[in-house]
């Protein structure tokens, strides 16, 4: 299970990748991805194998070859490709077992479940084809 505070370097390239894919009208290769984005190109086609077995993206080999969209971006949110790259969001984020805690309530409060809801809402909404509109938008206004 992966600690929610952590966003880990798959699923941000799994994230903008898929961002980067859904909003171009040719396929695009993973040094293209690897260059746009600034991470391994040893590291990049891992995470794009891992969207292609999972239905995600399909991929073409060859001089024309590439990645290409297999989901629509409008039907992906963050939070499935956070938890497909890291694995199911974990709420107890305390390292102390509650068997061994000599406190009664916990130190943290629920500071722990508020920022657990926030990042799970957040990311569950955001959708791949939001990330493609806000560009957009910040172009415009700019």
């Amino acid at each position: 299970m992966s600690k929610f505070v952590n966003i880990s370097e798959a699923s941000t390239i799994a994230i903008h990748s898929l961002a980067l894919i859904s909003n171009s009208v040719k396929p695009i290769k993973a040094h293209e991805i690897s260059e746009q984005l600034g991470f391994s190109i040893h590291h990049v086609p891992k995470v794009l194998q891992m969207l292609v077995k999972y239905k995600y993206l399909d991929s073409v080999r060859g001089p024309n070859g590439g990645f290409t969209m297999k989901k629509e971006a409008e039907t992906i949110n963050l939070l499935e490709i956070h938890e497909l790259m890291d694995g199911e969001l974990e709420t107890d984020q305390c390292a102390h077992s509650k068997q061994d805690c000599p406190y009664e309530t916990c130190v943290f409060e629920n500071i722990k479940e508020e920022m657990y809801d926030t990042f799970k809402k957040f990311f569950g909404n955001k959708k791949i084809s939001d990330i493609n509109k806000k560009q957009e938008d910040d172009k415009r206004n700019n």
